[in-house]
């Protein structure tokens, strides 16, 4: 018997005249234009994208460079490839989500396990440089110079002019250095200075960021740190300031050379001296969970911030219930086809959803003002209750207009679940001789939640991170009396967590704003998991 010859499957041969299809942006076709509308397109992403390579490279970032490396070859790759055509359109979209989401993310978990706040916002050298500054006086014997301050484009500098009439011109980078050709007035003051722009004193008088740029200026007289700086206080004389810290690289210590103490770099991003004196400039170090442990265990923080806690939780909770019960009692009113001009009446009730709640907050906060507010003037004769300075009274009115602004939602929300439910499921329950009240526990409401459940769920955490409705109405406050943290009686976790952060002014401790973020993300997941597996039991009604 003859054997069969083996099945071999037989690829298709193409034309030799056939080409395999391209898309017009693949090469040029027709006219071209796709072609060249790609190729604009590339250029000015690989522009942008070698002008941030080459700024991460002057900041010395070497992960930022590296990853925009990657992501700008790709890029190339992908879109001058013929085999990566799903992701031409998922690559933007990884982009964005990996900047604004996953970066974001990670950034912050990244500061919730350092020190990184008010003195702690640099480098080890950056608190060295800052330690020597804040430490720097007038040398006893400096002479007064007449100074002019000048410009070379947007760099600010000094020039001076010493006693034997020699002008000396110099910035933060460059040292003083002798300028020939220079003129200055009859007081001695330069008013031509080669090379740079004598700024009119008008100009410095009337504008204060470069008053403040000046100010806070200092020009190092020569190459040595150790013979100072040029400093000015009104812009028009300076004098020569050095520092009496001496920095030791080697050894890592700072040493104040009129007194002898030492100050010793510690592992918590601190100079300390052996007495526990410590100075005001430090640097971020990883700290571990000392954030995380800080938030239970410290003095100043523990004890408003489960103050703040409780009140979130019962602000969250609070507002969902009692939005949902006015919301489902205004619904199952104007459900009745009894009631005339239904549509209209509803329309009214949902005229404060349409309201930016920013703006309603701030009305609000107006309505509530114990002195010209019409709260107290039309409903209480006039009496000055604080409706916003006594905590309690201040976290009913939050809850107050947190109702008012939400109960809309739940109006729409639930008229549209009520008239979801089949009429003959309620016929029946009446023909069985179900009362009213029974057909509602029984029946309506319990639809209702298989419908509403997620969506409380959702509004839960909405209100637990509210931010705006506190921030525009109190403040957070009226504050703790007696704590030492910029926290108050209605301050929620994440408004709390603004005030920690130091954004509003004050000090900033981004560690510890970073830490509580992550446990209300952890608080927030854990509630919603719970939160959703529960409802399954519901779609089981």
């Amino acid at each position: 018997m003859a054997a069969r010859p083996p099945f071999v499957m037989q690829r298709p041969q193409k034309d030799r005249g056939q080409r395999e299809p391209t898309g017009h942006a693949r090469n040029w076709v027709g006219n071209g234009w796709s072609f060249l509308a790609k190729l604009l397109v590339m250029m000015l992403v690989n522009a942008f994208g070698l002008a941030a390579i080459f700024s991460a490279y002057n900041a010395d970032s070497w992960v930022i460079l590296s990853v925009l490396a990657v992501l700008l070859a790709l890029a190339n790759w992908i879109y001058f490839s013929r085999r990566a055509i799903p992701l031409k359109y998922l690559f933007p979209g990884l982009v964005f989500l990996g900047a604004f989401q996953v970066f974001v993310l990670v950034y912050t978990g990244y500061v919730a396990f350092t020190n990184y706040g008010t003195g702690h916002l640099g480098s080890m050298d950056q608190a060295v440089d800052a330690a020597l500054i804040q430490d720097e006086r007038r040398v006893e014997d400096s002479p007064t110079y007449p100074l002019a301050v000048v410009r070379d484009g947007g760099e600010v500098g000094f020039a001076i002019t010493d006693a034997e009439g020699v002008v000396y011109v110099g910035s933060e980078d460059e040292p003083l250095d002798a300028v020939a050709e220079a003129a200055v007035n009859e007081a001695g003051v330069p008013t031509e200075v080669p090379g740079w722009e004598v700024v009119p004193r008008a100009e410095l008088f009337s504008d204060p960021d470069l008053q403040n740029e000046v100010t806070s200026l200092r020009v190092p007289v020569s190459e040595d740190a150790e013979d100072g700086s040029i400093r000015t206080r009104e812009g028009s004389s300076g004098a020569i300031y050095t520092s009496s810290l001496e920095w030791d690289p080697q050894a890592q210590t700072l040493t104040n050379t009129d007194t002898g103490v030492v100050y010793f770099a510690s592992d918590r991003g601190r100079f300390v001296s052996e007495d526990g004196d410590r100075l005001a400039a430090g640097w971020y170090v990883n700290v571990g969970f000392d954030n995380f442990v800080r938030a239970f265990t410290d003095a100043a923080y523990a004890g408003p911030l489960a103050q703040v806690t409780v009140w979130t939780f019962a602000f969250a909770g609070l507002s969902v219930v009692l939005s949902f019960a006015l919301g489902l009692f205004i619904s199952l009113i104007y459900n009745d086809p009894r009631v005339k001009g239904r549509k209209i009446l509803r329309t009214i009730f949902i005229l404060p959803y349409a309201f930016p709640a920013f703006m309603s907050a701030l009305l609000w906060r107006g309505m509530f003002n114990s002195e010209f507010g019409v709260v107290n003037e039309w409903f209480f004769f006039g009496a000055g209750i604080g409706w916003l300075t006594d905590p309690w009274l201040a976290k009913g009115a939050v809850l107050w207009v947190n109702l008012w602004l939400t109960y809309p939602y739940w109006l729409l929300v639930t008229t549209g679940a009520l008239q979801a439910i089949p009429n003959d499921v309620l016929e029946a329950a009446r023909i069985d001789g179900a009362g009213r009240w029974r057909q509602f526990s029984a029946i309506t409401l319990p639809l209702l939640m298989v419908s509403t459940a997620p969506l409380a769920i959702a509004s839960f955490a909405f209100n637990f991170n509210n931010f705006t409705i506190i921030y525009m109405l109190t403040g957070g406050g009226p504050a703790f009396p007696g704590a030492s943290v910029p926290l108050g009686s209605t301050d929620i976790l994440i408004s709390a967590i603004y005030q920690i952060s130091g954004v509003a002014g004050g000090r900033a401790d981004y560690g510890l704003a970073s830490a509580l973020s992550i446990i209300v993300f952890i608080v927030i997941g854990l509630i919603s998991i719970v939160a959703f597996r529960q409802t399954r039991k519901l779609e089981e009604i």
